[in-house]
């Protein structure tokens, strides 16, 4: 049966990214009526940072060469340990029974959240690997930042998380729907460039519907 994680990071109620990650998840719950869907909202309900206790159990993993992520509860062995494993442990037990996970995040100061990294941070550990799982990212950025644009290199949103979910996770299948130019709605001086946001963020719409179908 296929799962679906669904995270939203916007410190917004109604905003660009929740949208595009509710069209997903509608799409995909209707294309998987028997699927399983858990949801969490990283901005309401916000995950704790990490702790002493956090690192301790991970540089205990990492030291008994631990892989198996069923196993990690194995290495809990002070209060306080276990305390920092009753935060992370259904965190990582939503990770690992997904599918696919679906995250919608806005771009800030040219990266993510600090909600969604707080999360990224506690269901991380050494040498952790989650093939054959997909991961779809939905965002809204302030400006444009896609290939060939001035603010290309400033990316450390898409190429954070890209790099990331390869780099830890083992994860390939990966997949981008961007809405960008969304400032152009407030600030004056981009005025002129709604219509770039319009089309940008119609056709994250349309992809987002398409891409939970495949």
């Amino acid at each position: 049966m296929s799962h679906l994680l669904h995270l939203d990071a916007s410190a917004r109620r109604e905003s660009f990214s929740r949208t595009l990650s509710g069209i997903y998840a509608a799409a995909w719950r209707e294309a998987n009526p028997e699927g399983e869907y858990t949801y969490r909202d990283l901005a309401a309900n916000p995950v704790p940072h990490i702790g002493q206790a956090w690192t301790e159990l991970c540089d205990r993993v990492l030291a008994g060469q631990i892989t198996d992520i069923g196993r990690y509860h194995e290495v809990v062995s002070t209060p306080e340990q276990a305390e920092a494993w009753a935060v992370l442990e259904p965190l990582l037990d939503e990770l690992v029974a997904a599918d696919v996970v679906l995250i919608g995040t806005p771009m800030y100061n040219f990266s993510i959240p600090s909600s969604l990294k707080a999360w990224i941070d506690q269901v991380t550990f050494p040498k952790m690997k989650l093939t054959g799982r997909a991961f779809v990212v939905t965002s809204a950025r302030g400006g444009a930042y896609g290939p060939g644009t001035p603010r290309e290199p400033v990316d450390h949103q898409e190429r954070y998380l890209r790099d990331f979910f390869l780099g830890h996770f083992a994860v390939e299948d990966v997949t981008f729907v961007h809405a960008e130019m969304v400032n152009s709605l407030v600030d004056p001086a981009l005025a002129d460039r709604r219509a770039v946001h319009e089309r940008s963020y119609a056709a994250a719409r349309e992809l987002a519907g398409k891409v939970a179908l495949r």
